[in-house]
C-alpha cells in the first residue's frame, strides 16, 4: 500500500507540473503520465517489463504533444499520422537531450531493488506459511505423548517436563525446522542488505518524487532547441499536417487523493524509507527463530523452571 501511495504521489507531482507550467498541453500529457506510472507499478509488483522500454515509451509518446504545443504550435492539432511519425523519430533526433537516458538509469537502479524487496517479502510469507503446518513423525508423536501425558497416569497432572528433557524431545520433533535455520538467517541478512541498497541517490522515493523535475528539464531542452528540432522533423516527416480540432485544456484535479497523500509529505515520518527501517528492526530479533524454536517453546510454556521438581519421562526428579 505504501508503494502504491508513493506511485500515486509521484504521478500527482508530474501531472501538476503540466497543469501549472504547460497548461495548453496538460490534458494530453497527463494521459501519458498516467500510462507511465501504471508501467512503474506493474514493474515494481512483478510484471515482466523493461524499465528502459517503458521510459522510452513515455518520452516517445510525449514528443508529439510537445512538438504540437511547444516546438511548432498551430491553430489546430497535428494529425494522428504525423504524430506517429514524430513518435518514431524521437530517439534519433533526441529532442529531450540526455534526460531519457538519465531517467532510464535512475528508474532501473531504484525500481529493481524495490521490486526484489517485495518479491523477497512474498517469499518470506511463503516460508512462514509452509512451516506453520508441520506434520510430526510417529516417533515424535510418541515422544510428545510420553513427555506431556504419561505423568497423568500416575496422577501427576500438574507436573511439567524437565527443561533438558523437553529440549531433547522438541528438537527431535523440529529437526526439519532446524534445517531451515541457516537459510532463514541468510534471508534476513539479505533483506537488511537489500534495504540498505534502497537508500541514497537511488532511493525509490527520491527518484519517483523528483521525476517531474526530469520531465521539466526535458521540456526546457526541447523548447530551447525548437527551431533546430523543427528543421530535423521537416526533413524526416515533412511539414506539420494538422487537423481542425483543439486539444482540451487541463482537467487534472490537483486536490485528488490529497487526504491519502498527506502522509507522504517530504518531512513526514510515514515515508517508505522509515517504514522499511521499522520493518527490518522488527524482523531482526527473529533471525534465530527456526533454530531457537525448541528453546522458545520449552522456555515459554512447556517445561518446568530450573530448580523445580520435573518429569524426566519416567518419574518426578529434582534434576534432569
Amino acid at each position: 500500500e505504501t508503494f502504491e501511495m508513493l506511485i500515486r504521489l509521484a504521478e500527482n507531482y508530474t501531472s501538476t507540473l503540466f497543469c501549472n507550467a504547460y497548461r495548453n498541453m496538460a490534458a494530453e500529457a497527463t494521459t501519458r503520465v498516467q500510462e507511465f506510472f501504471i508501467d512503474v507499478g506493474l514493474f515494481i509488483f512483478g510484471t515482466d517489463i523493461s524499465t528502459e522500454e517503458f521510459v522510452n515509451r513515455f518520452f516517445d509518446t510525449l514528443f508529439p504533444v510537445v512538438y504540437n504545443h511547444v516546438i511548432n504550435p498551430g491553430l489546430a492539432d497535428i494529425s494522428l499520422e504525423y504524430a506517429e511519425c514524430l513518435r518514431m523519430v524521437r530517439r534519433d533526433i533526441r529532442p529531450f537531450g540526455n534526460v531519457p537516458k538519465k531517467a532510464i538509469g535512475q528508474m532501473g537502479r531504484s525500481l529493481l531493488p524495490s521490486r526484489t524487496f517485495l518479491q523477497a517479502l512474498n517469499l518470506g510469507i511463503e516460508v512462514v506459511n509452509t512451516t506453520d503446518h508441520l506434520r510430526f513423525s510417529k516417533d515424535c508423536s510418541r515422544a510428545l505423548l510420553r513427555m506431556q501425558y504419561c505423568p497423568h497416569c500416575q496422577g501427576l497432572t500438574l507436573s511439567k517436563p524437565c527443561m533438558g528433557y523437553c529440549l531433547n524431545v522438541i528438537r527431535g520433533c523440529l529437526a526439519n525446522m532446524a534445517e531451515v535455520d541457516l537459510h532463514w538467517r541468510g534471508y534476513i541478512q539479505s533483506l537488511e542488505e537489500l534495504s540498505s541498497a534502497m537508500s541514497g541517490t537511488y532511493d525509490i522515493e527520491h527518484v519517483l518524487l523528483n521525476f517531474h523535475s526530469l520531465v521539466n528539464d526535458a521540456l526546457i531542452q526541447a523548447r530551447i532547441n525548437g527551431p533546430e528540432l523543427s528543421e530535423q522533423v521537416n526533413k524526416v516527416c515533412g511539414p506539420p499536417v494538422r487537423k481542425p480540432t483543439q486539444s482540451p485544456r487541463c482537467s487534472f484535479d490537483q486536490n485528488k487523493d490529497n487526504q491519502g497523500l498527506k502522509m507522504f509529505s517530504r518531512g513526514s515520518e510515514e515515508t517508505l524509507a522509515n517504514r522499511r527501517k521499522e520493518f527490518i528492526s522488527h524482523l531482526r530479533p527473529y533471525r534465530a527463530f527456526y533454530g531457537g524454536l525448541a528453546d522458545q517453546l520449552c522456555g515459554n510454556e512447556l517445561a518446568a523452571a530450573d530448580g523445580l521438581p520435573c518429569w524426566n519421562g519416567e518419574d518426578i526428579v529434582r534434576r534432569y
